[in-house]
């Protein structure tokens, strides 16, 4: 057990080295990523505007951009940036070799490199992170009113929506760059993945804005868990025993892409032969 804990120890401290000495870029890009928020601001004054309605699906427009601040937040936790193409690629050129003769699992060691990459972006990044949300501080006013009890709980369940969304956002990535070993190219898959995501995660709006039955449908998908649950959840627009239903529902589908993708990987190895050097 303790050299199980050393080696998995080891391999996080690494990654994390690694990752501290040649992603420098962290703040910088972060604060760029940040610039967009100019656009929603004019874009929901527009539309409310528009409107002529000073809330919409139960936002107001200051509560639309915080929204949209706190979904970049948790797209940073559950995004997994080349996870599911660097899956496919090791399969199809090779490289997994490595992980069959070495005691290593290749899906911890990948999630440790995920955690590693993780804690630098977050250490580097949470100035910039700071300075958007200090400027942008008087969106969050004038949200629901709830006693320090019921504020710590709220908390305490947008931490964790954060947490098991990593996991998910991993897994389920993971899952998709495993179909490598049946599929020879998974590329146009990961696209149509990526722009499913983009719409149905709530990344570009609230998805309490979508009608039925589209958004019954929505709430089929483990997709909202990624963008939209977290931030709904810290807003208040999820409480009490929609909350508990909520996180058990993530908690499921997490469960469900743990054992998906293991069980892939194991039919997966047995299918696979390499060749060569």
């Amino acid at each position: 057990m303790y050299a199980h804990v050393a080696t998995w120890w080891t391999i996080l401290r690494i990654c994390l080295e690694e990752r501290l000495v040649y992603r420098g870029d962290f703040a910088l890009g972060t604060l760029m990523r940040f610039l967009p928020i100019v656009t929603q601001i004019f874009l929901w004054t527009a539309v409310f505007d528009a409107s002529g309605q000073e809330r919409l699906a139960g936002y107001a427009r200051d509560h639309v951009i915080a929204y949209y601040l706190l979904t970049m937040v948790s797209r940073a936790f559950s995004s997994m940036p080349g996870l599911a193409g660097g899956i496919a690629r090791q399969i199809r050129e090779g490289e997994i070799k490595k992980f069959l003769i070495q005691p290593v699992d290749m899906l911890g060691f990948l999630l440790l490199g995920r955690v590693a990459h993780k804690m630098a972006y977050y250490s580097v990044a949470i100035a910039p992170f700071g300075l958007v949300f200090f400027l942008c501080h008087r969106y969050f006013y004038g949200l629901p009113a709830e006693a320090a009890t019921q504020s710590a709980i709220i908390f305490a369940a947008f931490l964790a929506t954060l947490v098991m969304g990593f996991l998910l956002g991993y897994f389920l990535e993971a899952s998709l760059g495993l179909i490598g070993f049946w599929w020879l190219e998974v590329r146009s898959l990961l696209f149509i993945y990526m722009l499913m995501n983009f719409f149905l995660s709530g990344h570009m709006f609230p998805l309490d804005m979508l009608p039925e039955p589209w958004r019954s449908l929505v709430d089929l998908l483990p997709l909202q868990y990624l963008a939209y649950f977290p931030a709904a959840v810290f807003l208040g627009k999820i409480t009490g025993t929609e909350l508990a239903r909520g996180l058990l529902i993530e908690a499921a589908w997490l469960i469900f892409f743990i054992g998906l993708a293991r069980v892939m990987f194991n039919r997966g190895v047995k299918r696979y032969s390499g060749f060569g050097g």
